[in-house]
């Protein structure tokens, strides 16, 4: 388990060949606060105008 978690812990084990990409990732703010902002607002209108 120690040897394990020692090569599984070691910087860049989940990137083998190196490469750096952001390509796949999409930034935290403007995405996912709009998102979240719009689910609340989805579900708090129907239970205002109750």
């Amino acid at each position: 388990t120690l040897i394990h978690l020692t090569f599984l812990h070691e910087t860049g084990s989940n990137n083998p060949l190196g490469i750096y990409s952001d390509c796949d990732k999409i930034p935290f703010h403007p995405y996912f606060s709009i998102k979240d902002i719009l689910g609340l607002l989805f579900l708090l209108i129907p239970l205002i105008t109750l």
